[in-house]
């Protein structure tokens, strides 16, 4: 019955792990990907912008 306990653990882990995959990979893309780049994509412009307004105010 070692054996058992000895193998419990990581069994359990590894199911956990799998399940956290598979979540992971369901919510990628679907109908909020679009939602997401587009708040990726303005975070990047308002961060492109700040840094170019603040070298053109150095100059």
């Amino acid at each position: 019955m070692d054996y058992v306990s000895a193998l419990v653990p990581p069994v359990v882990m590894a199911a956990f792990f799998i399940a956290l995959v598979r979540v992971i990979v369901k919510t990628q893309g679907g109908a909020a990907k679009a939602k997401e780049d587009a708040a990726v994509d303005a975070a990047l412009a308002r961060a492109e912008g700040a840094s170019r307004n603040s070298a053109g105010g150095d100059a």
